[in-house]
C-alpha cells in the first residue's frame, strides 16, 4: 500500500515532477497482545478493564475436635491433666467459669473465647492432692523438727529476731513488683542486751519505732532496690543503734539530777528518805540498801510511773497502793 502526499497552493493544486512518497508496510495478520497489554512497543488502551480469573487457593482447614472436657472422667487425676502453672484453657477445664462484664439481662461471658480468663493468673496447679502429693514428694529432702522448739515461745527464745517480707502476684510483664523490696525487721526489747542507761538511750534513738505495748521493736527499710539490700541495711541499722546505746559519752559524766531527762528513783533524794525513815533512830547505811524493806520495789515503780508518764487515774492508784503496803496501812484505814 502507498500514500501519496499531495502540495496544495493558494491557487489550486500541483503535482510535483517527483511525487514524494512514503510507503507503510503493513502486515497481512495483526499483531497479538501480550499479557502486559502491549503491541510490540505500544500500550493497549482499554475502557473497560478485562476481569482477571479467580483463581484463589481454597485453605482446607482441620476439623478441629470438640473440647476433651466431654470426654473427661468424674475421678480422673486432674494434677496430670494440669501439672503446673499455665494460662487457662477452655478446652481443658471441666468446669463452667465465667467471667467478664455482662450485658443487661445476660449473663457474664463463658469460658470459650474469654481474654479476661487468659490475663489473670490461675491456682489449678494447687489443688489439694497436688499440694499433698508435692509433699510427699519433698519429704526425702526434709529433715525433722529440731528437739526444744515444739512451740512458739521456745521458738521466739532461740530465734527473737523476726523478718517479714511480702510476695505479689499479679498480672503484668513484668515479675517484680516495687512494694516486694520492702523488709520489716522485728525484736522484742527484752532480747537484747541493756542495762539503764543503754535502754534509755536506745529507746530514745528509736523513737516511734518502738512500741511499748507489744515491747517490739520495728525497722522498715525501703530505700534500696531489691530485698537484699534492705535487709542488709536493717541489719545495719540494728547493730548500729545497739552499740551506739552501749556507748557513754564522756559528758554523760557531769550531768546531774537536775539534767536527767526522766526520773531515776535510785539517784534521787525519795530513795535516801525512804532508807532513812526505815531505819531510824539509826543511822541509814552508806550504800543506802533497801532491799530489807518490804514491798520497796513496788513503791520505787509507782513514783517513777507518776513521774515520768504523768498523773492518771491509774497512776495515782497505783501509787496510793504502794504507799499503803510501804506502811503496812490496812485498805480501811485510808479514805478514797
Amino acid at each position: 500500500m502507498s500514500v501519496i502526499i499531495r502540495l496544495s497552493k493558494r491557487n489550486g493544486f500541483t503535482v510535483p515532477s517527483k511525487l514524494q512518497s512514503v510507503a507503510y508496510s503493513l502486515p497481512s495478520t495483526p499483531m497479538p497482545i501480550q499479557e502486559d497489554g502491549m503491541i510490540g512497543e505500544f500500550r493497549v488502551l482499554r475502557f473497560i478493564p478485562k476481569k482477571l480469573d479467580d483463581t484463589r487457593k481454597k485453605i482446607e482447614r482441620p476439623k478441629i475436635p470438640p473440647p476433651r472436657t466431654n470426654e473427661m472422667a468424674t475421678d480422673q487425676d486432674w494434677p496430670s491433666v494440669w501439672p503446673g502453672p499455665r494460662n487457662f484453657h477452655p478446652a481443658s477445664v471441666p468446669l463452667p467459669v465465667r467471667m467478664g462484664y455482662p450485658k443487661k439481662n445476660e449473663a457474664p461471658p463463658d469460658k470459650f473465647a474469654n481474654t479476661e480468663l487468659m490475663k489473670i493468673p490461675n491456682f489449678l496447679h494447687l489443688t489439694p492432692p497436688a499440694i499433698k502429693r508435692q509433699c510427699e514428694a519433698l519429704k526425702q529432702f526434709c529433715t525433722e523438727w529440731p528437739v526444744g522448739l515444739e512451740d512458739d515461745d521456745k521458738c521466739e527464745k532461740h530465734f527473737p529476731l523476726e523478718v517479714i517480707t511480702s510476695d505479689y502476684c499479679y498480672s503484668s510483664p513484668t515479675i517484680r513488683d516495687p512494694l516486694a523490696r520492702i523488709v520489716s525487721l522485728r525484736v522484742k526489747l527484752s532480747a537484747l542486751e541493756l542495762n539503764e542507761h543503754a535502754k534509755d538511750k536506745l529507746l530514745r534513738l528509736l523513737g516511734p519505732r518502738y512500741d511499748p505495748k507489744s515491747n517490739i521493736i520495728s525497722i522498715v527499710t525501703d530505700r534500696c532496690p531489691t530485698r537484699k539490700q534492705n535487709l542488709e541495711y536493717a541489719d545495719y541499722l540494728l547493730t548500729a543503734v545497739y552499740h551506739e546505746a552501749w556507748r557513754v559519752e564522756p559528758w554523760e559524766a557531769e550531768k546531774q539530777l537536775v539534767d536527767m531527762e526522766y526520773y531515776d528513783w535510785d539517784t534521787n533524794k525519795s530513795r535516801e528518805t525512804l532508807v532513812t525513815i526505815y531505819s531510824w533512830p539509826n543511822k541509814p547505811p552508806e550504800d543506802l540498801n533497801y532491799d530489807t524493806i518490804p514491798h520497796v520495789t513496788e513503791y520505787k515503780v509507782a513514783v517513777a510511773d507518776l513521774i515520768n508518764t504523768g498523773e492518771d487515774q491509774f497512776s495515782v492508784n497505783k501509787y496510793r497502793e504502794a504507799v499503803k503496803n510501804l506502811l503496812h496501812l490496812k485498805k480501811d484505814a485510808v479514805g478514797n
